[in-house]
């Protein structure tokens, strides 16, 4: 069955507009244009707008979707079933923070008394599982199983006011670093500074403190691209500033 553009666009709760600015741009060209001058869609162009909106939806660019769906070794299937592997995965954080609101609802109204803890039970699991997705095989690979696990389970223990500082040591570290960065010197006191409190992070974090594991996560830092993007959006060369403030630090 073909489609008009108008067809196409209410059908799939987009503009015409966005269909336009598609084929513009050469992300999803119509199949022809009819006698008429109107874009007519098929099947297979209906295939490729589903695809493009799966990864609108979690969070990709268009520069990004076009380069996928348009490499010659993109493969219809294998991407739904990576969509249905990441929309679960979505489902499961939603399903962990949706818990917590309403053990705090009932708490609230009388229903039942909610403890510290569980109020920051589902923030915690979500950072759990957030990190074992993005980061858990290189982690794991570097420091093996047990020592990921036994970090997992320290991290889900936090207390409240362990929790607080973890998150505050998080912002602190950056802002301090940024400063650091500035100086020019990864050996300075600013700098120091940022790799004292990057170790009061990571021992909140592990439970426990090595400088030559801190060291090799410093490298880890500098080396790895999603690492290095983090530290680096708020300034380019950060990642590897803070591995020489912490090879610095720890003497490595």
């Amino acid at each position: 069955m073909e489609y008009t553009i108008l067809k196409l666009s209410r059908m799939a709760g987009i503009s015409t507009r966005t269909l336009r600015y598609y084929d513009s741009i050469g992300l999803l060209k119509p199949l022809r244009i009819n006698s008429s001058g109107y874009r007519i869609y098929g099947q297979k162009e209906i295939a490729l707008l589903q695809q493009i909106l799966f990864y609108r939806e979690l969070g990709f660019s268009l520069e990004d979707i076009r380069s996928i769906v348009l490499s010659p070794a993109f493969d219809n299937l294998k991407a739904l079933e990576e969509h249905r592997s990441k929309l679960l995965k979505e489902r499961e954080r939603l399903d962990l923070l949706i818990s917590t609101v309403d053990k705090t609802i009932d708490s609230a109204i009388g229903r039942n008394i909610m403890s510290d803890k569980e109020k920051f039970e589902g923030f915690k699991k979500e950072l759990v599982k957030e990190n074992e997705d993005k980061y858990g095989k290189e982690i794991r690979e570097k420091y093996g199983n047990k020592a990921v696990e036994e970090s997992n389970k320290r991290m889900l223990s936090l207390t409240k006011e362990e929790y607080s500082r973890w998150e505050e040591l998080s912002h602190q570290i950056l802002v301090t670093l940024k400063e650091a960065y500035a100086t020019g010197d990864p050996a300075g006191e600013k700098a120091q500074e940022a790799a004292a409190l990057h170790k009061e992070w990571i021992t909140l974090s592990w439970g426990h403190y090595n400088p030559a594991a801190h060291a090799g996560l410093g490298d880890m830092y500098a080396a790895d691209e999603r690492f290095k993007a983090y530290y680096d959006k708020e300034q380019d060369g950060l990642a590897e500033f803070l591995r020489d403030a912490i090879h610095v630090y720890t003497n490595a």
